[in-house]
């Protein structure tokens, strides 16, 4: 019996089997943020063949003011529907099913990208860019709550197949989680309910806007690997409170440190944060982080560490990993 060709049957999002492409920036937009060909050619030559269930869209701003780099997919205004339903026709078209990842950079931010001065919870240096942010104030927080939610709706037009907001490797959401950067003494700061405030009042914002059952998943940084920082206990807590808000599959990586762990290539590397958090709530976990090996995927879905696995470096480096993997397990 194989594991990563068994299909995911239950909640609002079906998918044919575990395997999962996860968002990888390309920086192949267009200047303005829209769809290019460059970026249609790219999506097509990864899922054709149908192999992958899943692919999630690389991250993309939700706002000007969040914009992390040159040649990021933007999903800020009306004006890039027509590309993204593009984009999300093709990934269809090649068997595979399309959500779209939403992202603000907050204090990582660069002037250079965004026009404006980076902001964040609190007016303290983020650990990877070392940028010292303004601190945003309540409305301004209202006002990316609005954002995401206005994102996430062309998301559902563009027809997509669900919406993924990302609080992970050190960008905005993952600064609000993480006890580094989010030194706030109003209802947004202090402890883990509180750091995940701005991430219930997106959940239940979005939820109203694309209804019940569009799929909302939602990228964790589960740990920063660093002193001070959110800790997989933190992370437990929040994920039972995002399946209680509505999220319907968790997708575990790392805040601060990134999408890596300093000194650690194992398989899978993430996995004792995706196991700890599968424990604790009912809804689908994916594992991304170093898998290379369909014999380490089987492994871990065996071992209970995940419900479904994401490879993202190895079938960024060959586009037929996907289709070697699954012929290996039939």
């Amino acid at each position: 019996m194989s594991y990563l060709l068994e299909p995911l049957i239950e909640g609002k999002l079906t998918l044919k089997n575990r395997l999962i492409m996860p968002p990888m920036a390309t920086s192949k937009s267009e200047e303005d943020g829209s769809v290019s060909e460059d970026l249609l050619n790219y999506y097509d030559e990864k899922t054709r063949g149908g192999n992958i269930a899943l692919v999630v869209v690389e991250h993309s701003y939700i706002t000007g003011q969040g914009k992390v780099s040159e040649g990021q997919l933007s999903v800020a205004e009306d004006r890039f529907l027509e590309g993204l339903q593009k984009l999300s026709d093709l990934i269809h078209r090649n068997g595979s099913k399309a959500v779209m990842q939403l992202n603000h950079v907050g204090s990582a931010g660069n002037k250079a990208f965004t026009g404006v001065d980076p902001v964040g919870p609190s007016a303290v240096a983020n650990p990877r860019s070392g940028g010292v942010p303004r601190e945003l104030t309540g409305e301004e927080i209202k006002f990316i709550v609005e954002e995401f939610t206005r994102a996430a709706l062309r998301v559902k037009k563009a027809g997509f197949d669900g919406v993924e907001i990302h609080s992970a490797h050190g960008y905005l959401l993952n600064q609000f989680f993480s006890p580094l950067t989010n030194r706030r003494k109003d209802k947004y700061g202090g402890d883990v309910l509180g750091r995940i405030g701005i991430h219930l009042e997106i959940i239940e914002s979005v939820r109203e806007a694309v209804g019940p059952d569009f799929p909302i998943l939602l990228r964790l940084g589960a740990s920063d690997y660093m002193e001070g920082g959110s800790t997989v206990e933190d992370s437990k807590i929040a994920a039972l409170e995002f399946e209680k808000a509505g999220i319907d599959i968790l997708d575990i990586s790392g805040g601060f440190c990134g999408f890596t762990i300093a000194g650690d290539d194992s398989q899978g590397y993430f996995s004792p944060l995706s196991q700890a958090i599968k424990e604790v709530v009912s809804i689908p976990v994916i594992l991304t982080g170093g898998i290379t090996k369909v014999e380490s995927a089987e492994k871990l879905l065996h071992e209970k560490k995940a419900d479904l696995i994401g490879v993202g470096r190895a079938i960024y480096k060959d586009t037929l990993w996907a289709e070697k993997a699954m012929n290996s397990l039939k």
